[in-house]
């Protein structure tokens, strides 16, 4: 009796052993990858972002109960602030986020929740390693292993067992950096300007200005297409149509028209500011001294049936901005009666060290000016997420705010209101229109390779990007000129860090109980092979007798 139970026992636990070996995922035992690590800077004297980078860890799914010291993977849908939060009050040794490919096809629900989850972990510093990787077979096959290993906690605690002795096969996960992260302070911002001069002297000007850096939980994967690949795209299409008008004397109003693409925006618009300084302080002469209309800064226009004007103070009546605004006003009734246009006043914080929109650095500067953008909040995840791609952009969407983004310039500079209605008088139709094609080209271009401003002067794909903005500029625009800003190293405004980019090592590991199982599997096995040789003559007969009786 005792031998058939021993027999049995061996050959039920080696045959459970083999048949869930064999249904195991083809993950590659060695897997080599690079992952991109989370923003690390610091701004006005506060840090963000994750300050490790070194991981060595077993992989785990963010369902496990436990992830201390555990390298937690991801999917975007995984990623949420509660689970962030959670994997670091459990001191969990790094977080892995799998980004996929086709970004178009990820829920909006899924989206929206994502985004707003990367805003709040950018919003202070953490010591845990953060990395974001594009998803590959490999990694998917990882994700699903670890996420089947966690389901098993629902399982009796016997199965869990013999499951974790027996089949468990874990992920080792390994970033290894053979020098500390060092600080990168020499970092320039790049500022472009170039005009359209009008008809006449001492005419007013009018600044047309969009920030063309993007900005995301991982620098190397930011590729802003709505934030702010729209409003560059918008802005070199309204310098391509009002070069047509400015090029005939008899239609070139009698405004100034100036165009102003900076760096920085993601970091306090600290290319904005930068340039304003430059022109208010040093430069002996410059537009921006004289009688500035007002500037229209263009911030996130490629989505959405609503325009919200943001403003620092509400325009007072007869000025140039509240008859500029009148006219976007006639604009979308007429034309565009189902978008909604209003108007959000937030004062400028002078106790804050950030700004929220570019037109507050002018505002600072008594220069009166607003912000055009299809959101309302100026802290929505679309404006800084590795999610904003081109599945984010609606291009219907963007030509319409660019029509009505120049047919309101045109009404208010040559005084059309007594003329006719938006409806009656379109002056941007026929060979004068928006062209889809260039949209396209322009947004295609814009999203190709990341425009996060770490990587801007670095790499020399990101600084053709810059060179290509100027050549667009010098194109259609006179004056063209392009600023230039270093920091003080001693002393400076923004300071970013390296190793921003890094090789991951991926081993499939068994653990140490899986040894102990298998060291007592072998002992059991020469046990029962020890007792028959000792009781050969005791075995036989027994083996005999039963061969007997199935005989009989």
């Amino acid at each position: 009796m005792l031998l058939r139970e021993l027999t049995t026992a061996a050959v039920l636990l080696l045959l459970c052993a083999q048949s869930l070996r064999v249904s195991a995922l083809p993950a590659a035992s060695t897997y080599e990858f690079i992952a991109y690590r989370m923003q690390q800077y610091n701004l006005a004297q506060q840090k963000h972002g994750c300050r490790g980078a070194i991981v060595v860890a077993e992989a785990r799914s963010a369902d496990e109960p436990v992830l201390t010291r555990r390298c937690v993977i991801m999917k975007v849908s995984d990623f949420t602030t509660e689970k962030y939060l959670e994997a670091q009050r459990q001191h969990a040794a790094a977080i892995m986020i799998l980004l996929p490919k086709n970004t178009s096809a990820v829920p909006d629900d899924v989206v929206q929740s994502f985004m707003a989850s990367e805003r709040e972990a950018l919003l202070k510093e953490t010591l845990m390693p953060v990395y974001v990787v594009p998803e590959d077979e490999q990694l998917l096959c990882m994700y699903e292993e670890v996420k089947q290993a966690a389901a098993t906690h629902a399982s009796s605690i016997l199965v869990r067992v013999l499951r974790s002795m027996v089949t468990a096969t874990g992920f080792q996960i390994l970033v290894s950096s053979t020098s500390p992260i060092k600080p990168i302070t020499n970092n320039t911002i790049v500022a472009l300007e170039g005009m359209l001069p009008g008809a006449g002297d001492d005419l007013p000007t009018i600044v047309i200005t969009a920030h063309y850096d993007s900005y995301g939980l991982a620098p190397w994967l930011s590729h802003g297409a709505d934030s702010n690949g729209s409003g560059v795209a918008i802005l070199l299409e309204l310098a391509r149509l009002f070069h047509k008008l400015y090029s005939s004397p008899s239609t070139r109003p009698p405004y100034h028209l100036m165009f102003s693409l900076t760096g920085g925006g993601k970091y306090n618009f600290l290319g904005t500011k930068k340039w304003l300084e430059d022109n208010l302080e040093h430069a002996e002469s410059s537009l921006l001294h004289d009688n500035v209309a007002f500037v229209l800064c263009l911030d996130t226009l490629a989505n959405g049936d609503e325009l919200y004007m943001h403003v620092s103070r509400p325009p007072k009546p007869e000025t140039h901005m509240h008859s500029f605004i009148q006219q976007l006003e006639k604009v979308v009734s007429s034309r565009f009666p189902w978008v909604k246009l209003g108007m959000v006043h937030k004062k400028i914080n002078l106790g804050e060290s950030t700004v929220a929109w570019e037109h507050e650095h002018y505002g600072l500067r008594r220069i009166p000016g607003f912000t055009l953008s299809h959101l309302e909040d100026p802290k929505s995840g679309v404006r800084g997420s590795i999610l904003d791609t081109m599945s984010q952009v609606d291009f219907r969407k963007l030509k319409r705010n660019g029509v009505i983004i120049a047919e309101s310039l045109a009404r208010y500079m040559f005084n059309l209101s007594d003329k006719g209605s938006p409806k009656e008088i379109q002056v941007f139709k026929g060979q004068m229109d928006f062209q889809d094609t260039r949209l396209s080209s322009l947004m295609s271009f814009l999203t190709t390779i990341p425009r996060a401003i770490q990587l801007l002067d670095k790499e020399p794909k990101h600084i053709l990007l810059v060179s290509t903005l100027e050549q667009e500029f010098r194109r259609y625009l006179r004056q063209v000129h392009r600023h230039t800003f270093r920091q003080d190293k001693r002393d400076p405004d923004i300071t970013f860090f390296d190793q921003m980019n890094q090789p991951v090592m991926m081993y499939r590991v068994k653990p140490a109980a899986f040894d102990l199982f298998l060291g007592g599997c072998i002992a059991a096995y020469l046990g029962i092979v020890y007792y028959a040789i000792e009781n050969f003559g005791y075995v036989y007969s027994k083996l005999k007798a039963l061969v007997k009786y199935k005989r009989h």
